[in-house]
């Protein structure tokens, strides 16, 4: 084989075996395609993971060290010649790419999928990025964001010098693995799922305070099913026993096996504070179950209220009790198909296809 480019690809994503989410296939879905096309591909990760396709994988692990000083210890110690270097999750414009470039004659994409805060960094932070922005910036031949909200977000942060330079590429989810509901949603006492980490920023509490204050007939059958870990875990089972809501919260922990179990529910809920570009959002859509959530991040990009699910303003508990009051009644329903959208726009194979042509430019 003949090897026409050779690409590092370095991820600050911890890979889990017991929570494979949309990243995971990207990754190998990916790699599978630049073998396809004769790209050797290094892969840079901070553990070790032989779970899916990771075995395939040439994975270089970052041992005692981050993720960048282990790529950095790499190129100094190894000759390489990488066409691409490729970040994701790594913090954009630092010291770091400075020192990739200087070392190598490489170009070096850095792909940003971080949520920002919801009202914003404190001024000294924004202060900060600006001047990160002017200093090391340059070294990066292209941003990619994961959303639209994103791509503003990285020429608000570093600055608008940097337009030329951004490009976005939606993330997507692998279609034809998610079993999508076929039976018609339930239009009184829908059955509710919840799909994410489980933090502050995630809004969850938002959700148990917004049930609280629901009718006492209405709590009587209603059920929300939360899949996901983290470390606030705690604090919303505290919370579900303070105000008795045992019989509606079930926590089942990390699941391995959502992309066929979404179709069992009516809704998704995510009242989540901050959002890059939600791929539990993207999953659920795509097994046809509308989603309840904020206009934060590039949220609004994908789910159009009243048409695909619904939106409620951001911490506001008030309306998000009233909004579940009106979907638990039938006052308020989705008929509309999700999963169309997602197959056209928001498909692994649009995903990878747009990530391979960075490497043709």
């Amino acid at each position: 084989m003949v090897v026409k480019q050779h690409i590092a690809v370095i991820c600050n994503y911890k890979l889990l075996e017991n929570r494979v989410g949309g990243m995971d296939y990207f990754f190998w879905t990916f790699n599978k395609k630049c073998l396809e096309q004769n790209v050797k591909v290094d892969w840079f990760f901070p553990n070790t993971a032989t779970h899916g396709d990771y075995s395939t994988f040439n994975s270089i692990i970052a041992e005692s060290v981050s993720i960048e000083n282990n790529f950095i210890n790499h190129i100094h110690s190894n000759t390489v010649n990488y066409t691409h270097v490729i970040t994701h999750f790594v913090e954009l414009c630092t010291p770091f790419f400075k020192t990739v470039k200087k070392k190598l004659s490489t170009k070096i994409i850095a792909v940003d999928h971080n949520p920002r805060p919801l009202n914003g960094y404190p001024l000294i932070k924004r202060i900060k990025k600006k001047i990160k922005g002017r200093l090391y910036a340059k070294h990066t031949d292209q941003f990619i964001g994961v959303s639209d909200y994103t791509s503003d977000a990285i020429l608000n942060d570093f600055g608008g010098f940097l337009k030329p330079k951004i490009k976005t590429i939606y993330n997507g989810v692998l279609i034809k693995d998610i079993v999508p509901k076929t039976k018609e949603r339930a239009k009184m006492n829908p059955k509710f799922l919840v799909v994410s980490h489980l933090r502050f920023s995630k809004g969850i509490q938002d959700l148990i305070l917004a049930v609280k204050d629901l009718p006492e007939t209405l709590k009587k059958d209603l059920s929300i099913t939360v899949y996901g870990d983290g470390p606030y875990k705690k604090e919303l089972l505290d919370l579900v026993a303070m105000h008795q809501l045992h019989s509606i919260f079930d926590f089942k922990g990390s699941s391995a096996t959502l992309k066929a179990t979404y179709h069992y529910f009516d809704y998704m809920l995510q009242p989540t504070h901050m959002e890059c570009f939600s791929l539990s959002i993207l999953e659920s859509l795509a097994a046809n179950i509308p989603v309840i959530t904020t206009p934060v991040g590039g949220n609004e990009e994908v789910v159009t209220n009243g048409k695909n699910g619904y939106i409620f303003k951001t911490k506001d508990i008030k309306a998000l009790t009233v909004l579940l009051n009106a979907v638990i009644t039938g006052d308020k329903s989705i008929q509309e198909d999700t999963r169309h959208l997602i197959e056209t726009e928001y498909s692994i194979d649009l995903m990878v296809e747009n990530h391979l042509k960075l490497l043709k430019k």
